[in-house]
């Protein structure tokens, strides 16, 4: 894969998804979407919450993967740019980490996979996001 990535970067421009959180907010969920019947009696509120969707929503997800595909992306992110331990605490959700990053790349993956199975000339890339939180790494 890294060989086929290196080549069609030195052939053309590759074009990455754009901004999923403005896509997802594009379905107006509730809370009750957020939560999905998994997490209906969970502590803490989940809107907003649009890593959490990769297990409570995924077929919206998968399509909106897509949709990028089909308008001509040839890389998508995971839907996990808050799928890490700091920003999950504030959704008392921490113990999901893992499970919201290796779902949200199986997604990413299934669509990739299905696209560039269509037209196999065109081969479709999974790049993983990381977002930032609200601490510092450092006090100084």
């Amino acid at each position: 894969m890294k060989e086929t990535l290196l080549s069609l970067l030195e052939q053309r421009i590759l074009v990455l998804d754009g901004a999923m959180g403005t896509m997802i907010q594009r379905h107006k969920l509730k809370e009750e979407d957020y939560r999905g019947a998994r997490f209906a009696g969970h502590s803490h509120p989940l809107l907003g919450n649009n890593d959490m969707l990769v297990l409570t929503q995924p077929e919206i997800i998968y399509a909106l993967h897509c949709d990028f595909l089909e308008a001509g992306s040839d890389i998508i992110e995971t839907n996990t740019f808050n799928a890490n331990p700091i920003s999950q605490g504030d959704y008392n959700a921490v113990e999901l980490v893992k499970e919201l990053n290796v779902e949200a790349t199986r997604l990413a993956r299934r669509a990739a996979n299905d696209y560039t199975a269509k037209t196999p000339d065109k081969p479709r890339f999974v790049a993983g996001s990381i977002g930032p939180t609200n601490k510092t790494l450092s006090l100084s």
